[in-house]
């Protein structure tokens, strides 16, 4: 992908939300809730301290990520809807 992000945001592309309940009812795409986890695509180089030292990112690409349901903004990119974050947004690193 030709997008890298600048300073301290990340480029996440979310995971695909369940189809179907545990006891096996199918859910409507009117009903679902956006998930808010994903994998992590591109991240900035890092945000500055006063200083000008550069802090680096914590999460790198390929990384499974938790993050806010309202957090980031959606954005299209080569016909793949995205989203784009402070990494201050991401919660935390699944493994």
């Amino acid at each position: 992908m030709a997008f890298t992000p600048l300073h301290d945001r990340v480029l996440v592309r979310r995971t695909e939300s369940e189809e179907k309940t545990a006891g096996g009812l199918i859910i409507p795409d009117s009903a679902k809730e956006k998930p808010a986890e994903g994998e992590v695509i591109a991240v900035g180089e890092g945000a500055r301290k006063d200083s000008g030292e550069l802090i680096a990112p914590a999460v790198s690409a390929g990384d499974k990520v938790l993050f806010g349901k309202w957090s980031g903004t959606e954005i299209t990119l080569e016909g793949e809807e995205l989203l784009i974050m402070k990494e201050s947004d991401i919660m935390g690193i699944l493994s």
